[in-house]
């Protein structure tokens, strides 16, 4: 161990026994609400159209076996009856083993049997439009019978599950169709150019309840305003959400320090703004881009090109960076668009990390940073893509100088730091042996670990 990291397991051993028993159950709490979890990406790709064709061309696997999993898990939960109590159609068992199956080839041929026993089957469609077609516009038509078959279906369900309880599952998994069908058709609609028919489908998903278990349809509309370079529009969205306390995602953070930088990039230059100071407008801007940074400090090296990108995955762990790499694969042409705002994020992202108390983990602004990040992500991106770690900083002098102090003095008998005492040496000799032998401490140790202990907190005090 490193003599900073003996300094800290020393502390970490006293410091429970002075705390409180809230205070443990509050560092508790804090752990549960920052452990890293996978979340469905909003912004995910087709299979089909976007994930096999880069497989073909690259001979590299974009996905990988867990986050593939975890999609056939969410799909048979939203696309399947197994709550109902009612006889299931064929079509409908044959179509609940389609999602557990590994193969790829063999979940589309299973799809077509199922459209031949139903050729109304939504659930069929969505999965031959997202694995099966070969171009969005394919995709694209699938949904759409998809979607009208779903909302047929839904109708029909609506008044059943009003007489009868036992048809609520399959009315729930009809609504679900539904919404995801006009989901993945905006996300069409805005991969071909039709940005006005996406932001309406987009608008309308809004409304419904169903559709927030799936994706977070907020960012989707937020790419698609940027699109249209309507920041207006997008400005007025995010002050909303902010009244709501909803801006909490790395996209509407960037987002928002992206609308700030463009206030000044254009009159934005490093050189000249090393000889004078920072602006009200300015200042507020870096703010932006500071408190941006701190909720997912991977982000600046990807919108910079310090970085190479890969294929989002279809799960993101947030903060993450499995995270930054889906917002900078969607959103990198939106800052380039924007005069100055990379030269204004490349000289202020830094200094974020200045501010934030050590260790940088703690955090700021926000929550600590989410436990476990790094390896949430090595199961989410593929091998031949290098991890972010959240970034390191150098240990401040006067940890490094309380190290010292402490351990190279350090007595082995008593496990402490002698400090001057005016006992007898024989006496104290006796008492050493007579500790080790009874195996209890005397005061002298313990005075000598309340001694570390204050070394230790007030180097936090200077350093900090």
């Amino acid at each position: 161990m490193s003599i900073v990291d003996r300094v800290v397991s020393v502390v970490l051993h006293i410091f429970p026994f002075l705390g409180s028993s809230k205070s443990k159950e509050n560092d508790s709490k804090a752990k549960k609400a920052t452990d890293a979890k996978p979340f469905r990406n909003s912004l995910v790709l087709f299979r089909g159209a976007e994930y096999h064709r880069y497989k073909e061309q690259t001979s590299r696997e974009p996905l990988t076996d867990y986050d593939m999993s975890l999609t056939m898990l969410e799909y048979q939960a939203f696309f399947t009856n197994e709550g109902a109590k009612l006889e299931d159609d064929p079509a409908d068992l044959l179509m609940a083993s389609v999602w557990k199956e590994p193969d790829r080839m063999q979940r589309v041929t299973t799809a077509h049997k199922v459209l031949e026993m139903n050729p109304q089957c939504s659930a069929a469609l969505v999965l031959l439009a997202e694995e099966q077609a070969a171009t969005i516009t394919e995709s694209e038509e699938l949904f759409r019978q998809a979607m009208r078959a779903s909302e047929v279906a839904y109708k029909h369900t609506t008044a059943l599950s009003h007489q009868d309880s036992m048809y609520k599952p399959i009315h729930e998994r009809n609504a679900n169709l539904c919404a995801y069908c006009k989901l993945r058709l905006a996300y069409c609609n805005r991969k071909l150019g039709k940005f006005k028919e996406a932001i309406k489908l987009y608008r309308d998903l809004l409304k419904d309840d169903h559709v927030v278990v799936m994706a977070n349809v907020q960012e989707n509309l937020i790419e698609c305003l940027l699109e249209m370079q309507s920041y207006s529009e997008v400005s007025q969205f995010l002050a909303k959400q902010e009244e709501l306390s909803l801006i909490k995602s790395t996209s509407m953070c960037y987002t928002i320090a992206l609308l700030k930088a463009k206030a000044v990039g254009e009159k934005f230059c490093p050189e000249t703004v090393s000889r004078r100071s920072l602006n009200s407008a300015e200042l507020v801007a870096v703010e932006a881009i500071h408190r941006a940074v701190e909720l997912n400090p991977h982000v600046p090296k990807y919108l910079l090109e310090l970085k190479s990108l890969v294929l989002p995955p279809e799960h993101v762990c947030k903060r993450a960076d499995s995270e930054a790499v889906a917002y900078a694969f969607h959103h990198i042409h939106h800052w380039k668009r924007v005069e100055g705002a990379l030269s204004l994020l490349g000289s202020t992202w830094e200094g974020t990390f200045r501010r934030i108390p050590f260790p940088l983990e703690r955090g700021h602004i926000f929550h600590a940073y989410p436990a476990h990040a790094e390896s949430v992500d090595r199961q989410l991106l593929p091998d031949y893509h290098e991890v972010s770690v959240f970034p390191q900083r150098d240990t401040p002098f006067f940890m490094v100088f309380t190290g010292v102090l402490c351990f190279s003095f350090h007595d082995p008998d008593s496990g402490g730091i002698p400090l001057p005492s005016g006992h007898d040496p024989v006496r104290q000799d006796c008492h050493h042996r007579l500790s080790r032998r009874t195996g209890e401490a005397g005061p002298d140790r313990h005075f000598r670990h309340f001694f570390l202990l204050r070394l230790f907190f007030v180097s936090r005090k200077f350093s900090s």
